[in-house]
């Protein structure tokens, strides 16, 4: 049986987003259409997904059985549009890339070099995002290609894969502060100082600290917060021992510092061309 595309794909973002209502906003459609498409479906499949008796609909022992088939479908449907994009010489004109400053430097700057060197002719922009802005500028259409630190999860419409490079975290303050002189630490000892914290403008209510914070949507800016005395923060060794002025120090507390893995992410509703297919299959074969 041929299963109606934008069936599956109500029934992934339902299942995503919790509701029928947020599943059509989130596809720019409406909620009888989405309702409609989820109804054809369970006809086609001869079962109920969803359990539609309260408020929001709940999937059921047959949407959960069915959600891995529809999964590798999808899978499966953008391994083939990879595969056509790398058969055409239909290069992009503009490639537009996010990337967060978790990832070191000295990481991507051979891969521009030699993007420069393939592609001269395609207008090229960087974009400085971390977290949920790298995701929404990937959705929006904003940018085509992103890096970032792992999430735990992702939007439906969005691919990741994991890249051979990660990045050390350890917790900062101004050498001149007196938690930098004690020698015998632990978290509860940091809560009544300002806490630096990194916070997105798409979840600018993400910040979780029972202490006093300043924050900011971007690592460099909290780099010179705490330079400044400000308090202290999470940043990345690479980015203190890059760009610091030697004026911060790292303090050992029991679990610091830690390896961050970081994931690079593309549309696959609009997938990226040549170029952008380029770019990732680099990313991901850099060690």
């Amino acid at each position: 049986m041929n299963y109606s595309p934008e069936s599956l794909e109500a029934f992934l973002y339902v299942v995503e987003s919790g509701s029928f209502s947020a599943a059509a906003r989130k596809l720019k459609k409406s909620q009888s259409t989405i309702s409609s498409a989820i109804a054809n479906l369970e006809a086609d499949l001869g079962v109920e997904l969803f359990d539609r008796s309260s408020r929001h609909p709940r999937i059921t022992p047959q949407g959960i059985g069915v959600l891995p088939y529809v999964k590798a479908i999808f899978a499966a449907s953008e391994r083939l549009d990879e595969f056509a994009v790398r058969l055409t010489d239909n290069i992009e004109p503009h490639l537009s890339f996010v990337l967060s400053d978790l990832w070191q430097t000295s990481h991507h700057e051979s891969i521009l070099q030699q993007f420069s060197d393939r592609y001269p002719d395609i207008e090229f922009e960087c974009i400085i995002a971390e977290d949920d802005d790298v995701i929404d500028s990937i959705q929006s259409g904003r940018a085509h290609v992103g890096v970032l630190r792992v999430q735990k999860n992702y939007p439906t419409n969005i691919s990741t894969a994991r890249l051979q490079v990660g990045t050390e975290m350890a917790i900062f303050i101004h050498h001149r502060h007196p938690l930098a002189h004690q020698k015998e630490l632990d978290i509860d000892a940091l809560q009544t100082v300002r806490q630096l914290v990194l916070k997105t403008y798409v979840r600018p209510d993400n910040v979780l600290s029972t202490g006093p914070v300043w924050s900011s949507p971007s690592l460099l800016m909290l780099l010179e917060m705490a330079e400044q005395g400000f308090g202290w923060g999470v940043l990345p060794r690479w980015l203190v021992q890059q760009f610091g002025h030697q004026v911060l120090k790292e303090l050992s507390l029991e679990g610091w510092p830690k390896l961050f893995e970081v994931d690079v992410a593309w549309s696959n509703k609009t997938p990226p061309g040549p170029a952008g297919r380029w770019l990732i299959d680099q990313l991901r074969s850099r060690q």
